[in-house]
């Protein structure tokens, strides 16, 4: 585990991270919010811990003090206001997707046994009360209580009278640091979703640990742009930003993202790859297009290494105007949750911006293993979290195996399914991840792959779908692929390819306002015969079809794998 270099303010639950925000940063900025008319407010942090004691304490007076409330809205600081009110009072708080299907909404409800809903107006049109019968519905920016609907800010001002009349069973209220507060469905349906169950000792122990390696403090500002139902999202807007008393905002939308850069200048945002990519796939584009601009790039990338190695910094120099496409503060992006090319993080580093590539599970509050302001791997995931242990289990020839941790932060089990948590948390409390990787002679990581994704050959030899993928990612002209191994005519394992183009790149590389399905076809063969080129025969793509249309993705825009839709033939 990594030696910690930053010294921390040990906390044991998240109602004492907030009152000591309000200590240290009362009067500074918690949020910076945009109202639909497009203008701005601040709220202090200690007003936003105002608003958390109303809002919990009106759940108390309904008898919710530690029931069961789900979430299911677009991010917002009702959103945060809404988690923190629960669990500052000793609840439970189930997170949930607010893309997902009216169906599974309901069976999330059913299965964790939510008492009360807090959504938006998005979520509330797709819901029938009559499915939920027992369980409130309460709406954010909703004026009145209404057809049974609740109004959040009514809600909150009924807090603010019982608290003005001595009401004061919230505030008092006990916290177990080892009862679960956070329930979290894993994936899309309930039929196959587990339920991860999150402590607050979880949550604490990994803000903690992240604070002792990543430096974020008072004067940065965070733009919340993934959806906050998930762990790598929600731990560092949600509880790091406070504990260090930095701003927050919300971002409109992924394709308002740099636009929302320039209104709320942010210096931090938690990111996916796939943002990543599609960002540095445009700037580089944009460049291009510039007289000599890529000459210009390269030779501006070796001077500003070269002038960081004798401490002169000269990418302000040469990269201001992407500095200012990100609204001229950015320094620190931390990505996750899928492979990145390693060129994009050297990239954004001659920018002026770091990119810390880490790794995280929902099971694990999520951080375990990640690159910090001392370590800047571009191909690592980088090493364990101080009070992390990390070990490759089971490793083969080459040395990959399945990537185990041990740690605080560890989930307290799956919900209701204790087969399934002895599957995972082995009896001396190290989670199996599922997840292939290495380790090399210092401590660094690397993923290979997901042990349930591996093809392996009639021979023997494993071939990593996610290694194929990135390199055919590396093709413009390929917008996504999905790898997987199936049998051929003769029976034999082959591994087969689907591919999404991007048609806008093909159009033009070809020249052409409208392509044909066969020219589409050839270019993407000399896509897969370059991947085909930089892997060893056994690993190469033997047949591979075009999929017209995007294919079916989570929130963080990873494609769901081993869904149906996305395997058939369109």
């Amino acid at each position: 585990m990594t030696k910690p270099f930053y010294k921390v303010r040990p906390f044991s639950d998240l109602r004492e991270l907030m009152d000591m925000s309000v200590d240290l940063f009362g009067d500074r900025y918690a949020f910076e919010v945009k109202r639909e008319n497009g203008e701005h407010y601040f709220i202090t942090y200690r007003d936003y811990r105002s608003e958390i004691d109303a809002l919990g304490t009106a759940l108390f007076e309904m008898g919710l003090g530690s029931a069961r409330i789900a979430i299911a809205a677009a991010n917002c600081y009702e959103w945060c206001l809404s988690y923190l009110a629960v669990v500052c009072g000793g609840g439970v708080i189930v997170p949930t997707d607010k893309e997902l299907a009216a169906e599974d909404i309901y069976g999330i409800l059913k299965k964790s046994g939510a008492k009360l809903i807090f959504c938006d107006r998005n979520t509330l049109e797709k819901l029938d009360p009559e499915r939920i019968s027992g369980v409130t519905l309460v709406c954010f920016k909703q004026k009145e209580d209404k057809d049974g609907v609740l109004s959040f800010d009514e809600l909150v001002r009924k807090g603010r009278r019982l608290l003005s009349g001595g009401k004061d069973s919230y505030q008092n209220a006990q916290i177990d640091p080892e009862e679960m507060c956070t329930l979290l469905f894993t994936s899309g349906t309930t039929g196959t979703a587990k339920g991860v169950m999150l402590c607050q000792r979880n949550l604490c122990q990994d803000v903690l640990h992240t604070m002792e390696v990543v430096k974020i403090d008072p004067e940065d500002c965070g733009l919340s742009i993934l959806p906050l139902h998930h762990t790598y999202e929600s731990t560092i807007m949600l509880f790091c930003a406070p504990y260090c008393g930095a701003k927050v905002t919300f971002c409109d939308g992924f394709k308002y993202a740099l636009r929302n850069m320039k209104e709320f200048n942010p210096t931090v945002f938690v990111s996916v790859p796939l943002i990543l990519e599609t960002v540095h796939r445009r700037l580089l584009k944009a460049i291009k297009e510039k007289p000599h601009g890529e000459t210009k790039f390269k030779i501006g990338k070796a001077l500003c290494r070269a002038g960081s190695k004798v401490g002169i910094d000269l990418k302000k120099v040469f990269f201001k105007e992407i500095q200012e496409a990100f609204g001229g503060k950015m320094r620190l992006i931390i990505c996750g949750a899928a492979p990145i090319d390693p060129q994009i993080l050297q990239d954004f580093d001659a920018f002026g911006i770091q990119i810390i590539y880490g790794y995280g599970l929902t099971e694990c509050s999520p951080l375990v293993i990640i690159n910090n302001d001392r370590l800047h791997l571009a191909e690592s995931i980088g090493e364990p979290l101080p009070g992390v242990e990390a070990k490759i289990f089971n490793p083969n020839a080459q040395g990959v195996g399945e990537i185990c941790v041990r740690g605080p932060m560890v989930m307290k089990g799956y919900y209701e399914n204790e087969e399934a948590t002895r599957e995972v948390i082995d009896s001396d409390g190290f989670f199996h991840t599922g997840d292939l990787g290495r380790v090399d002679e210092k401590n660094h990581f690397y993923i290979c792959g997901r042990s349930k994704n591996v093809i392996v050959t009639d021979n023997g030899k494993n071939i990593f779908p996610e290694e194929l993928e990135y390199h055919l990612g590396r093709s413009t002209v390929v917008s996504d692929s999905l790898v997987y191994g199936a049998e051929d005519q003769k029976g034999k394992l082959a591994v087969m390819a689907k591919i999404h183009p991007n048609y806008a790149e093909i159009k033009e590389k070809l020249g052409k306002d409208e392509v044909s399905e066969e020219e589409v076809t050839e270019v993407i063969r000399e896509a897969v015969e370059e991947t085909n080129r930089v892997v060893p025969n056994y690993k190469r793509i033997t047949r591979f079809s075009i999929r017209k249309t995007e294919f079916i993705k989570t929130t963080t825009a990873k494609i769901q794998r081993f869904r149906k839709e996305n395997l058939e033939d369109e």
